[in-house]
């Protein structure tokens, strides 16, 4: 296996025949396989080590030599995505809780200073609340315009959080955390306005897909920044790479989730639509997600993924 990568990395793929790109194949998920076995024995770390180090390597070559067709996105999204979504969940749990952490403080400092929440909402959106009217009013008049725009931003504020993990963490952390902070001032000021149905009734369809997006890149930015300060038995070069190898794919899933997120939030999340609806297309949305992310099984995927994501636990 390891002269067959060394033959590929030097001269690619195409120098390698047929039977040597199906050993290839083969020796990879065996040696995933056996890595597995290796791990649970402690007296054989170097052993796990040097094959970490050979899977991750054949990992590269076996899949970028996939042609990128319609057949192969569906089989990413459908059976990879989901594997490599329970892989990194400890990131994209930190992600969770590092917004919880900011809302909570939010809904903290709203009750006790009402002065914070004047100067953290500004007067213009603050005499909204007060008025009892949901600053959101005017999407329905441009819906189409509205969706489009909301979408874009959506999908910058994904990437800005994603991005933030190269300086390790740290705006990924700062981005995190001070969304969670708007959403805690946010709801608890409309909370003491009698506001919180209009609220979360405006939230929930979209959320459902947008706040999840959010948290998922959040994840990804939080692994890359991982990779970056702790390389492990790796370079910290290496490991950068490989971090971003495995946060970027992680990242590829809230693109299609914040398109319909987008559409969801021009079209229906502002309209006077019955809150009963709105709060049913949220539970149908967590639902799906639950269904697409959490129940659905791959077990040699998982496996592979497992294994390479030793070069962050090593």
């Amino acid at each position: 296996m390891e002269s067959l990568i060394q033959q590929a990395e030097k001269f690619r793929l195409h120098s390698l025949t047929a039977a040597e790109l199906s050993d290839l194949g083969l020796l990879y998920r065996q040696a995933a396989a056996d890595l597995s076995a290796v791990r649970s024995d402690r007296s054989a770390k170097i052993s796990a080590d040097y094959l970490n180090r050979l899977v991750a390597r054949a990992h590269h070559l076996v899949y970028a030599g996939k042609k990128s067709t319609l057949r192969s996105a569906l089989h990413f999204f459908t059976r990879e995505y989901p594997a490599i979504f329970r892989a990194m969940i400890r990131f994209t749990s930190a992600s969770l809780l590092i917004f919880l952490a900011g809302m909570l403080l939010g809904t903290l400092l709203t009750l006790a200073r009402p002065d914070f929440m004047r100067q953290f909402l500004g007067p213009t959106m603050v005499r909204t609340i007060e008025r009892h009217q949901m600053w959101t009013d005017s999407v329905v008049a441009m819906k189409p315009q509205a969706s489009a725009q909301i979408t874009t931003n959506n999908l910058s504020v994904t990437f800005m959080t994603f991005a933030g993990g190269i300086v390790g963490g740290i705006g990924t952390v700062l981005l995190l955390f001070n969304n969670g902070l708007l959403m805690g001032v946010v709801s608890t000021a409309c909370a003491q306005h009698h506001m919180s149905l209009s609220l979360w009734s405006f939230v929930a369809s979209h959320g459902a897909l947008e706040l999840p997006a959010i948290f998922i890149a959040g994840g990804a930015g939080l692994r890359v920044g991982w990779g970056l300060l702790f390389p492990g038995l790796l370079s910290r070069r290496e490991s950068l790479v490989a971090a971003g190898s495995d946060a970027v794919r992680l990242l590829a899933g809230t693109i299609p989730m914040l398109i319909v997120a987008g559409a969801l939030e021009g079209f229906l999340s502002p309209t006077k639509t019955p809150v009963g609806i709105k709060f049913g297309v949220c539970a149908t949305l967590l639902s799906l997600l639950w269904v697409w992310l959490g129940w659905r099984r791959n077990p040699i995927t998982e496996d592979h993924l497992e294994a390479l994501e030793q070069q962050t636990t090593a």
